[in-house]
């Protein structure tokens, strides 16, 4: 299952990566379908270039992550955020 392969193989790349602060793994089930979604953080753009190279809207999915899903998107969308506020602490 694809949480598996989050933790074994994708966070282990992702902690190498220069730049690379932070990722978060979210679940939904929709009526039987689950859904993952991934949301990463970094420093800057150029962090995400470096990792991602220069076509910043086609998403890194290696082929391990590809056999364990039924489908996934292949673009991604970049934010800047803004402001983040927290009553508890994050696992």
């Amino acid at each position: 299952m694809y949480p598996a392969h989050f933790h074994e193989r994708v966070l282990p790349e992702l902690r190498g990566t220069p730049g690379f602060l932070g990722a978060e793994l979210l679940i939904a089930d929709h009526g039987g379908e689950i859904e993952f979604k991934v949301m990463t953080r970094w420093e800057s753009m150029d962090a995400i270039r470096s990792f991602a190279g220069d076509n910043l809207t086609k998403a890194v999915v290696e082929p391990g992550a590809i056999a364990a899903l039924i489908d996934f998107d292949d673009q991604v969308t970049h934010y800047t955020l803004l402001e983040s506020f927290w009553t508890m602490a994050c696992n």
